[in-house]
Order: C-alpha cells, then structure tokens, then sequence
C-alpha cells in the first residue's frame, strides 16, 4: 500500500491479491495489537490516580471501586428490573412503529397519488423533532406508559416509511415490465420481485429506527418516568449517586452495541443475495402545487372547526387562528425571535466545537493506521451510548449553565462529521498514493491536493448531517437544562402555563429551522462539490 503522507501515515484502499489482508494482520508488529487498549487504559490509569488523589470530589468523580460496587449492589435485582421495563417499551414502540411505517411506506412508494397528496405532508410533519412534540403529548396522553408509546413510535415511523417508501419505489421498472409481460400474480411480484428490491432499503429503516428509539425512549423516561433505565440515571442524578449513573451509562451503550451488532447479523442472514436488487431511479413525477396543499389545507380546516364547535378543548389543542396569532404576536414583540437567536447561536458553538473536534479526529483516524488501531475502537464504543444518557453526568459536572449546553450540543455534532471525515478518507483510491509520490508532494499540499478535494464529498454530506444533529442537540440541552433563554426553553415556560398556542407556535418554529438548517447543509454540499457534476 503506498505511502503518501510520510512514515505511518496512508491512504487506506485495497489490498492486493485476496489473502492481503491475512497476512497483513498476521503480521502486524506484537505491540500493534495492544494499541487499542491504551486509551481505554490510560484512561482508567487517570480514574483511579485521580479519585486515589482526590482531585475531584467524590460525588462528582466516583472512584472505579464504588462504581463496582455499585454494580453489586444494584445488579442483584433493581438495575434489571429497570432495564427491562425500558426494553419492553422498546419493543412495544417498535412492534407499533416498524408496521405502520412498513404500510405507509409500502403505499406512499406504490401510489403516485399518495405521493402527490400525502407525502409532501408526512415530510413536513417529520421536520419537527420528537422532542418538540413531547408538551403536545404530554397534554393529550399524559405522563403514563401511554406517552412513552407515542414518542416512541413518533421517532420509529418516519425513517422506517421513508426508506420503504424508496425501496418500494425504487424496484426496477425493467423486471416490473418483465413481470407484467408474465402475467405473474401479485403474490408472487411482491414475493419475488418487491420484497428483495425493497428489503435492504428497508432494513436500513429499521436499523435508525432502533437507534432513534432507544435514544428517544431515554429521552421521555428522562422527562416523565418512575421506572426504567433513563428515571434510573435521574434518581441517581439527583441523590449525588454518580457511581449508579456511570453504571447506567455503561449499560445503556453494552445494550446499544448489542442491538447494533445483532441487527448487523440479522442483515446478513436475511439479505442472502450477492447483492441488494438494485433500483434504477425513475424520473420524480412533479405534483402540480395545489395537488400538494390538499391534505393539510384539509387538516387546518378540520383543526379550526373542532376548535370552533368546541369538539376539543382549546386548552389542549388551540385553534391554527391562535397559534398564527401567537407566532405573530411573539415575532412583533421580539420575543420569538430572541429565542431562536440564543437557540442558533448554541448551535452554531456547539457545531463548530463538536464538528471541529470530529474533523480533526476523522481526519487522523482516516490517514493514521496506528491513530485508527489506537483511538477507533474506543470512540466505537462511545457512540453506542445514546445523546441523552450523558445528560445527568453533564448536568453533575458542568451544572444548568451554557458550559453544559455546550458540551452536549457538541457531542451531539460530533460523530457525524467524525464518521464521514473518516469514512471519506478510507475509501479514497490508493492511486493518489502513487501520484503523490511521483510529484513529490510535500504533507499540506497532498491535504489539500489530494486527500481533502478527494474525501470533500463525504465530508460535506457529514457536515450537512451535523449541522442537523447540533440544532437537535440544541432543543435537548434546552429541555434537560433549563436556561431563560432559548425556543425549547420558552416552549416548556409556556406549557407550564397551559398556553398551547405559544407552545404548538414554537414547534413550527423549530420545525421551519430545522428544514432551512437541513436545506443549507445541502446546499453548502452541493456548491462545495460542484466539480462532481457536469
């Protein structure tokens, strides 16, 4: 493999010959294999130096012979019982969210019609994040198992539906013809023909959507719970016991890896074929704009009259009048808009700290061979721990203030833009290895020659991802972290004072931003990359 960046620094690419890889690994230096072990190590070294010298207090920094016995104690019974409750509401959620996101996938990607009437609608609805929907919830479900349910099938049915709904979408127009041409029963096009096309699509669905579960489901139990592993971790939070809270969090990223890679084995069972079927990408049928406003111009009548003839209290759903009265009122006023600046502002920070740190780190890990051998398997396993499992650590170390907020929006920013640097590196050619060395090309210039213009694309599309992720960290630190400023913050000051129409005027807020943050991702992507296209 060629080396461009100088000793131990490669672009990685494909090995030659089919038993390269063996051999390399056979033949790795005996003190390579112990190079993943040395951060998780160094860092247990600095634990136990740390609560031996007392550096910190105990409450704050339990030491590493506490946690354990902490582990003793409540493993006996009381940890598992909680844990179980979280994973039997995971399991109801997702048994609830996979089918009905299976059927309104499978029918958005089989009905042009349905795609021209419904789906500009579920796209606008799926803009507001989980987190925002929780005060509506709350007021219509309750605190009971009964809102655990709905947020989480909230968070399960969009990306099941939307990646079924490609997967159906996408199955090949030739074998459809071919099928026709056959006369073949429907049975047997959707057993034979749909089914395989569709099924890698929508795997990948429920792959996020059991990532997006598991973290929302922390989430509501971290709000409104009595039992299971989030109320758990804020017991332990607010009794000073951190040494149950590192527990909570040890176990909640095992229980995240594991789902993780029983998922992956499941994947390669069920998708047994050489390859996914592979889709050839029809031309997207426009809908004509009035086409588009027919379901939630009938939704916002339907709404207004249930208010009107009093057939719901508006109490609990307020008139869409009163909420375009709010929102116009609290722009005039200014104070909406104060909100989002504090709001974007988090943002902006917690992106250029998290996405800086996971650009520099992707950057390292992608180039380095030891760097990745060293630091990857550790990071690894600290993204199986979900966003808001940190949250009662945070709070402990950093308090309620903007230092906390910080630090989460930045680990929520984090990771995207660290796999994708990394990513993009990898898979980069092992030819511009050779055009490097035979231009003798000095370090800065294969960066900005080769590697960054070469790996640009991936890390854009992170960027894009990050950006996303750093205004969803934003409204979850404004939610766990009270603060008097800030969209969440005023959200959850007016629900407190039942005014669901500035409520109900901050989700669409929230959701408008995160469609203009996601829409400037891409477009940054796009213009970044420009040479790609023709």
């Amino acid at each position: 493999m060629s080396e461009i960046l100088g000793k131990g620094w490669r672009l990685p690419g494909p090995l030659r010959g089919p038993f390269a890889t063996q051999r390399r690994a056979n033949n790795k230096p005996r003190g390579a294999r112990w190079l993943p072990w040395l951060l998780p190590l160094a860092l247990a070294a600095l634990w136990v130096i740390a609560s031996r010298q007392h550096w910190m207090s105990e409450q704050i920094l339990p030491a590493p012979t506490l946690v354990w016995q902490s582990a003793l104690d409540f493993g006996t019974g009381e940890l598992w019982s909680h844990l179980w409750i979280s994973l039997q509401r995971l399991a109801w959620g997702l048994i609830a969210g996979v089918t009905l996101g299976l059927l309104l996938g499978t029918w958005l990607g089989a009905s042009h019609r349905a795609q021209t009437l419904v789906l500009p609608t579920f796209v606008a609805l799926a803009q507001i994040p989980t987190l925002a929907w929780i005060p509506l919830f709350m007021l219509f479900f309750g605190i009971g198992e009964m809102l655990k349910l709905v947020v989480l099938i909230k968070a399960v049915v969009v990306p099941v539906t939307l990646h079924t709904l490609v997967g159906v979408r996408d199955a090949q127009p030739k074998l459809r013809e071919a099928a026709a041409t056959l006369r073949l029963p429907r049975h047997l096009v959707f057993r034979r023909l749909l089914l395989p096309a569709a099924l890698p699509s929508f795997l990948a669905g429920v792959r996020l959507a059991l990532a997006t579960g598991w973290t929302s489901l922390l989430a509501v139990e971290l709000l409104a719970s009595s039992e299971g592993i989030g109320y758990l971790m804020v017991w332990g939070r607010q009794l000073f016991m951190l040494d149950l809270v590192f527990l909570c969090i040890l176990l909640i990223g095992l229980v995240g890896a594991v789902m993780d890679r029983g998922f992956s084995s499941l994947e390669r069972r069920l998708l047994y074929w050489p390859q996914p079927a592979t889709g050839e990408q029809r031309r997207a049928i426009v809908p004509r704009a009035w086409q588009g406003l027919l379901l939630p111009l009938g939704l916002l009548l339907l709404w207004q009259a249930s208010s009107h003839f009093g057939w719901v209290d508006q109490n609990i759903l307020t008139s869409p009048l009163g909420v375009l009265h709010s929102l116009r009122a609290g722009i005039e006023d200014g104070s909406l808009l104060e909100a989002l600046r504090l709001s974007l502002q988090r943002t902006l920070s917690g992106l250029l700290l998290g996405g800086g740190a996971g650009f520099v780190l992707g950057l390292l890990l992608g180039l380095s061979n030891p760097a990745e051998r060293a630091l990857g398997p550790t990071l690894s396993a600290l993204r199986q721990v979900a966003i808001f499992a940190w949250v009662p650590l945070l709070t402990a170390w950093f308090g309620l203030g903007e230092g906390a907020k910080l630090v989460f929006v930045g680990l929520a920013a984090f990771f995207p833009l660290f796999i994708a640097t990394q990513r993009g590196i990898a898979s980069l050619s092992p030819q511009l290895g050779e055009a490097a060395r035979a231009l003798r090309l000095d370090l800065p210039q294969r960066l900005r020659l080769l590697v960054l213009p070469g790996a640009a694309p991936a890390i854009f599309a992170g960027l894009r991802l990050s950006l996303i992720y750093a205004w969803l960290g934003t409204i979850g630190a404004e939610y766990f972290m009270p603060s008097d400023g800030g969209i969440a913050s005023l959200m959850l000051g007016a629900q407190q004072l039942f005014r669901m129409d500035q409520v109900m005027a901050a989700m669409v807020l929230i959701g408008l931003v995160g469609a203009l943050l996601g829409n400037l991702g891409q477009r940054l992507e796009s213009r970044a990359t420009r040479w790609r296209t023709a």
